[in-house]
């Protein structure tokens, strides 16, 4: 399953289909990776009418990876801009998501006075 099959794509403004294209190639190519759980949840894309705006595009996803909501974030000066950095956004909180459920934090044993596992050097002398 391709990101484009399980996020809706949604455009607010002037968008034109190619910079939309653009953009979730860039999105869809984040989630290509080997090893990075499936995504689903809403892209949407920002064209601001405002012509003094300095960064007139901008993004915003909302994604569901790996059982965790995901929210990422762009505003960049052009669509192309846009699509990459999104992409690279989207990859990094990706394989942070993914990286922390794998490994997700766990206490040390406890030491072997208190019960854990005793080692070669728990401190206790054997008697010779």
């Amino acid at each position: 399953m391709t990101i484009r099959d399980a996020v809706r794509m949604r455009a607010q403004g002037e968008v034109d289909e190619e910079a939309l294209g653009y953009v979730r190639s860039k999105v869809d190519a984040a989630f290509e990776r080997l090893g990075l759980p499936p995504a689903e949840g809403t892209l949407t894309v920002v064209r601001a009418a405002a012509p003094h705006v300095r960064r007139p595009w901008s993004a915003t996803a909302r994604l569901l990876v790996a059982g965790t909501v995901v929210v990422v974030h762009a505003e960049e000066p052009t669509a192309h801009e846009l699509g990459d950095r999104l992409e690279d956004r989207v990859r990094a909180r990706a394989e942070a998501e993914a990286h922390r459920t794998e490994t997700a934090r766990r206490s040390a044993a406890p030491p072997p006075w208190r019960g854990g596992p005793a080692g070669s050097d728990d401190g206790s002398r054997s008697a010779t």
